[in-house]
């Protein structure tokens, strides 16, 4: 749907930023989007995406750390032969964020409550799901590697999933409570 006027032509998306700015502020405001189906919600800032994922790391960096003690305990006192450690250091790499996305279904791991945001399907904004694991891994493994290419070649904008999006969880309540859907 497009109002056009004055040569102008308004979208949707552009009607409501202008019906939202004065509920949310023109800051959030202009962090207003759309998912696929037409329903419209508060993207989270760079910041907060950011100190999620910070969070969420620090983590996975502490729960394989303590892991890391565990398995080099055993190691020792049960005379683990090193193929073994090996493979049980390997297991905590991978292992730690799957089991931390078991607790991440709803797209609310610590870094998000804390945050405020909430990881959603781009698709609807509805609950990750089962595929929260894999989230997990994505963002605790390979998002660290990601951040550093994507530093060292100087691209613009960070990279993203096309499945799934953060929102500001309040300022997207607050829209919907206004009636701007």
């Amino acid at each position: 749907m497009t109002i056009s006027g004055a040569g102008q032509r308004l979208s949707r998306l552009d009607i409501a930023k202008a019906q939202a700015e004065p509920l949310l502020g023109p800051r959030t405001a202009r962090r207003l989007a759309a998912f696929e189906n037409g329903t419209l919600y508060v993207e989270a800032g760079g910041g907060a995406r950011f100190l999620a994922w910070l969070v969420d790391f620090v983590v996975f960096v502490l729960a394989v750390g303590v892991g890391f003690v565990v398995v080099s305990g055993v190691y020792v006192a049960a005379g683990l032969s090193d193929g073994v450690l090996v493979l049980l250091l390997a297991a905590l790499l991978f292992g730690v964020p799957l089991l931390y996305g078991l607790c991440y279904g709803n797209g609310r791991a610590l870094g998000a409550v804390l945050t405020g945001t909430q990881l959603v399907r781009i698709r609807d904004g509805g609950r990750v799901g089962a595929r929260a694991c894999w989230a997990m891994l994505v963002r605790t493994m390979f998002m660290p590697a990601l951040l550093v290419a994507v530093t060292v070649g100087a691209a613009g904008s960070p990279p993203g999933s096309l499945a799934r999006t953060s929102i500001d969880r309040s300022a997207t309540r607050r829209l919907h409570a206004a009636g701007i859907r």
